[in-house]
């Protein structure tokens, strides 16, 4: 009986440690929809800011392939960020804005997650 518990409780500690530190990226696919259901992007508009993203992953794996840090990427962060709101209406990236402040306040109160 001990075993078994001892067994559970090993398992339950690996799944408990590999669901905290699973934590990945959002895919450009993933990102881009989730901005076209909570901005109500055209067709078009998905295209292009796929394209941004696209080129924004790539920049920012070889910047950190090559030792860079968050300090590093926050201007090219601010770059894509001012790309993608040159392609939305006003009342969309008003929209964009509030929900990257939103995520801002809580990422610095700790919250992180979506």
């Amino acid at each position: 009986m001990k075993k078994i518990m001892m067994i559970c409780l090993f398992l339950l500690g690996v799944s408990a440690v590999s669901f905290a530190q699973g934590r990945q990226r959002m895919s450009t696919a993933d990102r881009v929809k989730a901005m076209k259901e909570s901005l109500k992007l055209s067709d078009d508009q998905v295209t292009k800011i796929t394209a941004i993203y696209d080129a924004q992953t790539k920049s920012m794996d070889s910047l950190r392939n090559a030792g860079g840090d968050r300090a590093a990427m926050r201007p090219m962060m601010q770059a894509t960020n001012d790309k993608v709101k040159a392609v939305l209406t006003p009342e969309q990236a008003a929209a964009f804005q509030k929900e990257m402040d939103e995520r801002r306040a809580r990422m610095q109160n700790g919250g992180g997650g979506q």
